[in-house]
This record gives structure tokens, C-alpha cells and sequence, in this order.
């Protein structure tokens, strides 16, 4: 929904699947939060107070889309609304957690205005819902918030039926209110959730997840030029895919459709004829023994070597207390009875951490990591591990560390970053490049 333009074509969408009864989730229009941000940042360290890259995009849609005075309004009060904000924020010189996400909620608020007056426009009845209005209620968690439990209740009472027969609701994405009324955000990934929300809470047939790529690909196209559409999935595969660096979906955005076995489908909507990739409880067939290869570069990589005797106990325990006590959180480990070896996002500053384990341990820390995954059937490990390393072999790659994923659907290793990409080529060649196009 970048502008005028794109909004057209994504109301064509919406117009070819009108007879399947859809409830529309929008994100906010074009860089409009980041603009947000940066205004809110102008108030609060310059006291300057001005929203015009904001109101020049949504204006503009307005005129162009020839809209009428019903849109100018709402999109107006809403602007008047945002520059008393900005005007409290220079004055006080405070910019809160809880004042942050007041302040991106308009992004979302002035999507879903200017989109239902369109459809509407077009004749096709519509109405514009803040995410509050259809039930969603969250925690205080600013910036991050999750949704409580109360919202699998009061979302299809409130959106089911519509208040009028026939008319398409366009609901905000990523926003709520904590149960004191307060605007909250539910973090990155957070329209793609409140679509998932919707779509469990309400018995969707299915909830599909529109993007600009034609859906889940088998690796990184930037890294891999052939890489091919996943054509099904599992949900725990493709929250292990985001986990470990595939941007095309937040892990927690699936759980409420893994919850009800609501089928997810990511399309493409730049090209909506592509069938996308169908994220369901269980694969089916199972051609290769993997799905797809992702990467996380950037990664910390952290030795402990126990100082004690083999065989006494609270090691491990004492370890992780130790990290807990940081707010340093743990991607993935590998442990044996006097050792554990780990892997952490870099930006953690470890010289505190490190000098603690010291007193109970020794520390080695790496840094320039990458981590490597192999999204597949766990059930055929041996088959993948062989390969793997062969192909590591072959490329004369060192593998710095293997981990297994409880969710038995990824292996994980670790090699240099300045390695990666080679890898993932590599393993691409090797367990999809023997098949057939469009067989995963």
C-alpha cells in the first residue's frame, strides 16, 4: 500500500475474492511509520512540530483517488489528532513507550480510512474498524505487545456477522489497547498477526498473507538466483524459518492458525496469479528430505568449558542463570557433561558476561558467525547430515557447530559468516537442484 497507485491494484485483489466474505487487514501506507517515528523524534529533541511527509502522501491519495470530502475529513481530524500529539511531546520533552505506539497507530488508523472510502467508492460497501473495535485487547508490553486471551472471545462476536449484511470490514493491523484503553502495538510481524487472530478466532476458511514475493522460497534468492517456491509447508517449519533469518513471515504470526489448523497461504501481490506457498498442520508427500535453507549472519559464538571436576551437577544451571541475569538471550546450544558452546546476536556487550562465567568456567568467544539451517524431515537426519557435510567438505568448510532443534524440523550449524553464502549454494545445488522444478 505504498500509494494511489498500489491501492488500486490491491482493491482488485480484494474485488476478485468478494464472494468468499473476506475481512481486510491492512498495514499502514508506504514509509508512513517510519515518518511517525521520525516526528515524534523532531518533537521530542528539537521541539519542532510538523507532520508533512505524512499528510502529503495521505492527502495526495485522497486528490488523486478522487475521494470526496467524507475521506478528507476523517483523514483530517486524524492529522489534527497526530500534531496535538506531537505538540504534548515537545512540550513535555518526553517520547514514553506507551506514547510511541499512540503515535505509529496512525499509520494503520489512516490506511483502512482511506481504503474502505475507495471501496466504497466503487461501490462496494465498506467500513473502516480499529483493531480495538473488533475485539483486540493486549497487554502493556509496549512496542512488543501480546494478546490476551480474552480476544478469542470478543473478535468474532464483534466482527461476526457485520453490523450490516454484505459489507467488508478493513481493519487496522499491529495495534490494540491494554485493558486500561491505552494504544499498544504488537511488534514486527504485528499486521500479519492480526490477520492470524482473525482468521482462527473467526473459522476463516483460510487466512492468506499477501507480500512481494511469490511466497516461501527454498533459500534466499539474493544468495540463490533459482531458488524455487516451497509449494506446502508446516506451520513449526515455517516459524523455524523465520526464526533462523527468512523474512517473509514473523515466527508468533502463525500460532493462532497452528491453534485451529487455520490453513495459511502467502501470496504474492505483485503477481497474484502464483499459487504462493500453504502453510497447513501436515506436509503431505514428501519428496526431498528438506524444505528450504535460511541463514542468520552476525552471530556471536560463545565456548564454556567447565572448570570443575567431571561429574559434578548445577554446571549447566549455573550457566544459564548467569545469561538470564545479563538479559542475554540464547539462540541455539550445544552441551555436553563440562562444555556448552552457544550462539548469540552480536550486538550483546559480553565483557560483563564473559568475566562472570570466568569465575566457574573458561570463555572463548567468536565472533563473524553465521548460522546455517536446514529447514526438513528430521526423520531422514542421517541422509541430510551426510550431505551436508559432504558439501561443507567439498567447499573446504570447517562446521563449527551442529545443533538439532527440538521442534524436529531443523538442523542447525555454524560456520564463518564470510562462508555462508557459499554453503547455502552449495546445499541448494545438492538437494534441489536433482528435482524436478515445483517438487519440494
Amino acid at each position: 500500500m505504498a500509494n494511489a497507485e498500489r491501492l488500486r491494484y490491491v482493491t482488485e485483489i480484494v474485488k476478485a475474492r468478494l464472494d468468499k466474505k473476506p475481512i481486510l487487514v491492512l498495514s499502514a501506507m508506504g514509509d508512513t511509520t517510519d515518518h511517525l517515528l521520525e516526528a515524534g523524534e523532531a518533537a521530542l529533541e528539537k521541539g519542532i512540530v510538523h507532520v508533512d511527509k505524512i499528510e502529503e502522501l495521505h492527502l495526495k491519495t485522497i486528490m488523486e483517488m478522487e475521494l470526496g470530502d467524507i475521506a478528507f475529513r476523517g483523514v483530517r481530524a486524524l492529522l489534527t489528532e497526530l500534531l496535538n500529539l506531537l505538540t504534548g511531546i515537545s512540550l513535555i520533552r518526553e517520547l514514553t513507550g506507551k506514547t510511541k505506539d499512540y503515535l505509529v497507530s496512525f499509520g494503520e488508523r489512516l490506511s483502512v480510512r482511506i481504503a474502505a472510502a475507495y471501496l466504497n467508492s466503487l461501490g462496494i460497501k465498506a467500513k473502516a474498524v480499529d483493531a480495538w473495535d473488533a475485539g483486540f485487547v493486549s497487554d502493556s508490553n509496549y512496542s512488543s505487545a501480546d494478546i490476551a486471551e480474552e480476544s478469542w472471545r470478543l473478535i468474532p462476536k464483534k466482527l461476526l456477522p457485520p453490523t450490516e449484511e454484505g459489507i467488508l470490514q478493513v481493519v487496522t493491523g499491529f495495534i490494540a489497547k491494554d485493558d486500561k484503553g491505552n494504544i499498544t502495538t504488537l511488534g514486527r510481524g504485528g499486521s500479519d498477526l492480526t490477520a492470524a487472530m482473525i482468521a482462527a478466532a473467526c473459522g476463516a476458511s483460510e487466512l492468506q498473507i499477501w507480500k512481494d514475493v511469490d511466497g516461501i522460497l527454498t533459500a534466499d534468492p539474493r544468495i540463490v538466483s533459482n531458488a524455487r517456491v516451497v509449494e506446502n509447508i508446516t506451520y513449526e517449519a515455517a516459524s523455524e524459518m523465520a526464526y533462523y533469518g527468512a523474512q517473509v513471515l514473523h515466527p508468533r504470526s502463525m500460532q493462532p492458525c497452528k491453534k485451529t489448523g487455520t490453513p495459511v497461504i502467502v501470496k504474492n501481490s505483485y503477481n497474484p496469479d502464483a499459487p504462493g506457498t500453504r502453510i497447513v498442520s501436515s506436509r503431505g508427500e514428501k519428496r526431498s528430505p528438506i524444505q528450504a535453507i535460511t541463514s542468520r549472519r552476525n552471530v556471536t559464538l560463545v565456548d564454556i568449558v567447565s572448570s570443575r571436576m567431571v561429574g559434578q551437577y548445577g554446571f549447566m544451571a549455573e550457566v544459564f542463570n548467569c545469561f538470564a541475569r545479563h538479559g542475554v538471550s540464547v539462540d541455539m546450544v550445544a552441551t555436553s557433561e563440562v562444555s556448552i558452546s552457544l550462539t548469540l546476536d552480536a550486538f550483546h556487550d559480553l565483557k560483563q558476561l564473559k568475566k562472570d562465567l570466568s569465575r566457574i568456567a573458561a570463555v572463548e568467544i567468536k565472533t563473524g558467525k553465521a548460522i546455517v539451517t536446514i529447514i526438513g524431515d528430521v526423520g531422514r537426519s542421517s541422509e541430510i547430515f551426510s550431505r551436508t557435510f559432504k558439501t561443507c567438505q567439498l567447499l573446504g568448510i570447517q562446521v563449527q557447530m551442529v545443533s538439532q532443534g527440538a521442534s524436529k524440523v531443523n538442523i542447525s550449524f555454524i560456520v564463518d559468516d564470510t562462508e555462508a553464502e557459499d554453503v547455502i549454494r552449495g546445499l541448494h545445488a545438492d538437494f534441489f537442484e536433482a528435482f524436478k522444478p515445483g517438487v519440494d
